[in-house]
């Protein structure tokens, strides 16, 4: 059986890229630490690249699959929001975005 969360996080950037120059423009949402704890501990197999977790995602009435990937800095995956989902869920910095995440590694 695959673990399957859901949470409501705000959208946000990171600046990074921006300072970089190549002007790409990455959102994410934090998935909640007891929740980021529940998706780290369904996987069965060797970590992946970075550490991350494959996903399916929902939000609204989107759908993509993805890879949830570790923040050192808050200790929970965050989850990229593609620039099609942001259009179609009509979402932008700082909004609140309800999300479903289905793990689907192994």
């Amino acid at each position: 059986m695959s673990t399957q969360v859901t949470f409501t996080a705000p959208l946000w950037q990171w600046r990074a890229r921006e300072q970089s120059g190549d002007g790409g423009a990455w959102f994410f949402v934090t998935v909640p630490r007891e929740l980021s704890e529940e998706i780290r501990d369904s996987r069965t197999g060797p970590p992946r690249g970075f550490g991350s977790v494959r996903v399916s995602a929902v939000a609204g009435g989107s759908s993509w699959d993805t890879s949830v990937f570790p923040d050192s800095d808050s200790g929970c995956f965050v989850l990229p929001v593609k620039k099609a989902v942001r259009l179609a869920e009509q979402v932008d910095e700082d909004d609140e975005l309800t999300v479903t995440l289905r793990v689907r590694d192994p």
